[in-house]
């Protein structure tokens, strides 16, 4: 991929914007939280301070919540849905016009190299407003033929399911704030969007087109603050009619228990443990990179990370050696430095997690068959690593790291029930990757695999493409038609003739 190397005005001017006196965006005005209070916002590539975010919490929340419910039953109920088709389309294009703003604030906030934020994050961001922008004007129901007594008129219509709350994650917090704001505003619902308090930048980025761009006020609200104070009120506010959540499996817990008192409609994408699965007959070149490239990108804090490798025994040398290799080529360092080809995790806590991890499939009985080199300096920085001899029994195997950390594992013969048996063998369940030329054995394997996304030699997210986990990896679906429809009702009206 080409170096992509940062405009000194550009990167001057989202210095500025971070350190800038941020508020909450509530009912289309910027307000001081109502405690006064802010928190830092840091650099994950020298540790530095790039500015403070103010820290919401339940009474802003509550106001947050008011504006949505009074945007929803007046202002935006009577908004056509070719009009909300037209302010998505406009926003995509107002995003695409600050394309290299967005990338720096992605870059200064998350870590990630710059290359993949300009070239992935948000041109992904851009084309999910796009395709459901298109969603606005075409969702409807059906006509019923009813076989009951009587003469009916009997169909189905779809209605906005109403006040969403959108929780997002660090990791790629541009993507996915607009991941759920776009087919929650297309199907007639308003939101308040709570970002990370590791990233929340680009989110506050957004807010200000979104009122450049002129939606009406109460419509999109923009809350930042932490998950323990926001967030909860967030989920157990009453006014809350849908809670839309990325993060840990521990923490999408918490949210279906706060859910239940008005049964809030969720849906959570959760954490996962995907296995790459690597046939005998596979091509072992885009095998290696393949494998290399899901657990590595981003520094590894992907849900859908590669993290478990099942290779055959007559490749699994060669493939080890390879992903190794990669790890030890790849050059870690901040986002900035158009040489970097891996980041920071975002965090000291997440580097000393990661780390931890390492040492304990070490001191399991795990052998480090390969590793990188971290870059020194206060960043957070984690070598990429390659663990063989680990165990289904291990914690590196089990738990989700969340870090550029690759468990390899052999299996002997070619049977799929088996292969299939030991990916399966995890509490989660978002994603399989499997590498073969045998058609056959990729349809068989495919369906055999528990998990909401199976890849076959590659391929990678789509916003049409449903995206969502089996087990522990959540609830639900995002992107595609079942994307949008998560954020309606489905209403039946029967009328006697």
């Amino acid at each position: 991929m080409p170096d992509i190397v940062a405009d000194q005005n550009a990167l001057e001017n989202a210095r500025r914007f971070a350190g800038k006196e941020h508020g909450l965006f509530i009912d289309g005005v910027w307000r001081e939280p109502r405690s006064g209070s802010a928190f830092e916002m840091r650099n994950p590539g020298d540790g530095t301070l790039l500015g403070q975010a103010a820290k919401g919490e339940a009474a802003d929340v509550d106001l947050a919540v008011r504006a949505a419910r009074t945007a929803l039953e007046g202002v935006w109920a009577d908004t056509k849905p070719a009009e909300r088709a037209r302010l998505l389309w406009r926003l995509a294009d107002a995003i695409e016009a600050h394309a290299d703003d967005f990338a720096l604030l992605e870059t200064l906030n998350n870590g990630k190299p710059l290359r993949d934020a300009r070239l992935f994050d948000v041109p992904h961001a851009i084309e999910t407003l796009r395709y459901n922008s298109g969603w606005a004007t075409k969702l409807g129901g059906d006509t019923i033929n009813l076989s009951g007594p009587g003469t009916w008129h009997a169909f189905t219509v779809r209605e906005p399911i109403g006040v969403v709350a959108a929780i997002v994650p660090w990791n790629a917090p541009f993507a996915m704030s607009v991941a759920k704001m776009a087919p929650a505003l297309a199907a007639g619902c308003t939101l308040i969007l709570k970002p990370a308090e590791q990233t929340p930048l680009t989110a506050l980025r957004l807010a200000h087109l979104v009122e450049e761009v002129g939606f009406p006020k109460g419509v999109f609200n923009l809350v930042t603050g932490f998950g323990e104070t926001a967030g909860a009120a967030l989920v157990e506010h009453p006014g809350v009619d849908k809670v839309t959540f990325t993060g840990s499996t521990e923490v999408g817990r918490h949210i279906v228990r706060a859910a239940a008192g008005n049964f809030k409609r969720v849906t959570l994408e959760l954490g996962g443990k995907t296995p790459v699965i690597v046939m005998p007959d596979a091509d072992i070149k885009r095998a290696i990179e393949g494998a290399a490239r899901s657990i590595f990108t981003n520094a590894g804090q992907v849900c859908n990370a590669g993290s478990r490798l099942f290779a055959h025994e007559s490749v699994f040398d060669a493939l080890v050696e390879g992903v190794a290799e990669h790890a030890g080529k790849l050059r870690v360092g901040p986002g900035l430095d158009p040489a970097t080809q891996m980041g920071p995790v975002v965090s000291q806590e997440q580097k000393d997690r990661v780390l931890g991890y390492i040492e304990a499939g070490v001191r399991e009985g795990a052998r480090i068959s390969g590793q990188g080199t971290a870059a020194s300096g206060p960043g957070y920085f984690v070598p990429p690593t390659v663990l063989t001899g680990t165990l289904p029994t291990m914690s590196v195997v089990r738990e989700e790291i969340f870090g550029p950390v690759l468990c390899a594992m052999s299996f002997s013969d070619g049977d799929l029930d088996a292969i299939a048996a030991r990916a399966n063998d995890t509490d989660y369940g978002l994603g399989a990757i499997v590498w073969t030329q045998n058609l056959s054995a990729a349809h068989r394997l495919s369906r055999k695999l528990k998990a909401g996304t199976v890849r076959v030699n590659g391929g990678g997210l789509d916003p049409a493409l449903p995206f969502g986990g089996f087990k522990q990896s959540g609830w639900g679906r995002e992107n595609g038609r079942d994307g949008i429809e998560a954020y309606t009702e489905l209403k039946s009206i029967a009328i006697a003739l």
